[in-house]
């Protein structure tokens, strides 16, 4: 399992609804950034590792995996005739690695996702087309999808990303003992509430609702 399965990590967003003064994947968090921590756990699982992201972060995924496995696309808006979003981002992801037993989807602002936690998503894309983490009955992240989905994923366009799949495909989800999987890093409130450990209200409400991929 450590090198069939992949863990995409999208980081190519604007981050525009985070206004402490800096990109919101570039924030402190403990001994490192919101990115770098969030490249750490997906490391640490494992798993073969991606990472779509911008001209901004291409040095930091660089020091963390291969060349090779970083796709670096433009910043958002950047570029009126390029379609970008977050279908685009993980249809390069997808791309780098076609030849993967499945792939996980995991937004490069959500740094409490724990190794564990991808290893247990990536163990179900054997018996289910996707896979989605849930903690205390509310769906999180990762999400993943196995083999037979790759030409739908190397196809997806926009900012709808892949909830086409999750809607048209059996979704099983796994519960399993990590709140990091409802914490995205939207807010700086987001960002005080993951220093401490717990999601947001707002955070919370999000994740029990939808899916973002």
């Amino acid at each position: 399992m450590a090198t069939e399965f992949t863990v995409i990590v999208l980081a190519a967003g604007k981050g525009s609804r985070f206004s402490a003064g800096s990109h919101k994947l570039a924030a402190s968090l403990g001994e490192s950034g919101v990115l770098a921590t969030t490249l750490r756990h997906a490391i640490a699982s494992q798993l073969h590792v991606v990472v779509v992201t911008t001209p901004a972060f291409a040095e930091l995924a660089r020091s963390s995996v291969a060349a090779r496995d970083v796709v670096v696309l433009p910043e958002v808006g950047s570029d009126p005739q390029t379609g970008l979003g977050m279908g685009h981002s993980i249809a390069a992801g997808v791309s780098v690695r076609p030849h993967a037993g499945g792939w996980l989807v995991l937004p490069g602002d959500m740094p409490l996702v724990q190794p564990a936690t991808l290893q247990a998503v990536a163990r179900e894309l054997d018996h289910h087309p996707v896979v989605y983490a849930q903690h205390g009955g509310r769906r999180g992240h990762p999400v993943g999808f196995a083999a037979e989905l790759y030409s739908e994923l190397v196809g997806l366009t926009g900012d709808e990303g892949a909830r086409r799949l999750i809607a048209q495909y059996p979704a099983f989800g796994i519960e399993l003992d990590d709140p990091g999987i409802l914490i995205d890093i939207d807010t700086a409130d987001d960002l005080e509430s993951a220093r401490r450990g717990g999601p947001s209200q707002e955070a919370a409400r999000a994740a029990a609702g939808s899916l973002r991929p």
